[in-house]
């Protein structure tokens, strides 16, 4: 057993956990159902524990709950050439004792950091008699004297022509379907079903055991059970309406969460402007309104904002957002590790990334889509004085019809974009096959893990940031869940996963085809504090 809380100065009673799943650590039958515990102290009731972080991790049996193994992280000792590790590798150490796991780090205890770094106002005040709050913001009224503009039959929303049933998942959270658009009096089909499929957030550290850090928090725990219960004028502004989610709990009762998903109206800028500068010229500008359907969940240390945006112009954005607090790791004195940042003395924020997989189940006038990837390229072979281009100013857009089920890269370079299109439907205009184009260069993002790593063995739909595939449906329904339908101490890419589901090159060219998006985040902290940056990612 670990040494007793005296030599780290903690009770028993103070020390906290998070659980998370094991990840990946083949020192422990596959058949056993295993977590690790990051563990924290908290001083009193509502003290922040990420101010706290202790300097081990025990694994757990989850079904006979008994503590099977302590696992103590190296450090980085400052040396002529860098920071360099205490252990003589980052491989796991053999199963032990918790004296000799300790021996295998080769360090000493370390005492957690005592400061509080709370975030409750209340108790700031309390900590920092300088404290203020700000005084010097007027009121902000938003109010819509004549109500909203959508219209609600249960779970199914109208609004500006958009239509759609909203339906809440204990893995996705929210889940939208039959998304329609009523274009002057034609019930076109957009979407048949949209959602997020699954996520996964894996940290940089080399050092065992932070390489287990890499949670699917959807596949692992699901979106639906960590959802908020939302406030008025708090997580939700304006005129309001709510939506309750219901999901079986481990005893098999349901779980009502009230108020879990929020559908309100919001003013969004500009949509449109022009001025005709000419003498006597007039100009026009047209406002922006959207209809917003979002719910936010707490894993752990961090909150998800997930917010899906339908204008008047037929676009639709899902935007995700990330706050909370950053996970964080107890850092030696005058520690410093290439992997992460010292956000306060003593406390450490690994380098990570949020990496998500977006489900589109696309039904663009009727079920046969395709998808066209398209390449912002300089004209070839036409050099600058050649007849083709003389100026040497071309380029146009290469576009590739997707005819197999694939996965496929961004590529910056050539500002790839992908288009879902129905090629028996033409616009007026242009004779073009019409469609909608997926705006994901702001979110686009590769894992940074090696594509032999635990990680992408684990989470290989990462590997890309697009996928096209059949949707195959059979008894228990169709193609859903990218990482596998049961995701926790996987090992490797399941056979029921989108890499499997590629391979088997179907024909995906005017087919009843999924496309799965993925985006993400970097997250390399800065030293300012233990709240996280507010971040977005747009699909």
């Amino acid at each position: 057993m670990a040494p007793n809380g005296r030599s780290t100065r903690v009770d028993p009673h103070q020390i906290y956990c998070d659980g998370w799943s094991i990840g990946y650590d083949e020192r422990f039958p596959a058949q056993r159902r295993v977590q690790q515990a990051l563990t924290y102290a908290r001083f009193s009731e509502h003290d922040n524990i990420y101010a706290h972080p202790l300097d081990f991790i025990p694994v757990l049996d989850a079904n006979t709950e008994e503590v099977i193994h302590i696992d103590f992280p190296p450090t980085y000792k400052k040396t002529q050439n860098g920071p360099t590790l205490s252990a003589s590798s980052t491989a796991p150490p053999a199963l032990s004792n918790a004296e000799e796991a300790l021996a295998y780090s080769n360090r000493e205890r370390i005492h957690p950091p005592l400061a509080r770094q709370n975030f409750l106002p209340d108790l700031m005040v309390e900590e920092n008699k300088g404290f203020k709050f700000r005084d010097d913001i007027k009121p902000l009224h938003i109010v819509q004297p004549e109500g909203v503009s959508f219209k609600m039959n249960g779970h199914e929303l109208e609004w500006q022509n958009w239509k759609m049933h909203i339906s809440f998942s204990q893995r996705e959270g929210i889940a939208l379907s039959t998304i329609t658009y009523n274009d002057h009096g034609e019930i076109r089909p957009v979407i048949y079903r949209l959602s997020l499929a699954e996520m996964v957030v894996p940290y940089g550290a080399p050092e065992h055991p932070h390489p287990r850090k890499f949670a699917f928090d959807s596949g692992e725990y699901g979106m639906g059970t960590m959802a908020n219960e939302l406030s008025l004028g708090c997580d939700c502004l304006g005129q309001i309406h709510y939506l309750p989610g219901v999901y079986v709990s481990n005893n098999g009762s349901a779980t009502i969460i009230k108020n879990v998903i929020c559908i309100h109206e919001e003013d969004a800028g500009v949509l449109w402007k022009h001025t005709d500068y000419r003498p006597g010229g007039r100009s026009q500008t047209v406002r922006r309104r959207r209809l917003v359907v979002s719910m936010v969940c707490t894993l752990a240390n961090y909150e998800y904002i997930w917010n899906y945006h339908f204008y008047q112009d037929g676009s639709i954005e899902f935007e995700i957002r990330l706050t909370g607090i950053l996970n964080v790791y107890i850092a030696d004195k005058d520690e410093t590790s290439p992997y992460g940042t010292v956000v306060a003395p003593g406390i450490n924020a690994q380098n990570h990334q949020h990496l998500f997989s977006v489900r589109i189940d696309p039904m663009i006038d009727g079920l046969s889509n395709s998808v066209v990837e398209s390449d912002t390229i300089p004209l070839p072979d036409a050099p600058t004085g050649s007849a083709a281009n003389f100026a040497g100013n071309a380029f146009l857009s290469k576009e590739t019809v997707l005819t197999t089920e694939a996965g496929r890269p961004f590529d910056w370079a050539k500002e790839r974009r992908w288009k879902i299109i129905n090629s028996a439907r033409k616009h007026h205009a242009s004779g073009k096959n019409v469609g909608y184009s997926i705006g994901m260069k702001g979110g686009a993002t590769p894992l940074m893990a090696r594509l032999d790593s635990w990680a992408a063995k684990r989470a290989a739909f990462v590997t890309n940031a697009l996928w096209v595939c059949r949707d195959v449906e059979g008894p228990k329904g169709s193609r859903m869940w990218p990482a596998g339908k049961y995701v926790p101490q996987t090992r490797a890419e399941p056979e029921d996963s989108l890499g499997k589901w590629v391979e088997g090159k179907q024909n995906a060219d005017n087919e009843d085809i999924l496309i799965y998006v993925t985006v993400g985040v970097y997250l390399l902290a800065s030293s300012r504090s233990l709240q996280v940056l507010l971040l977005t990612s747009d699909a």
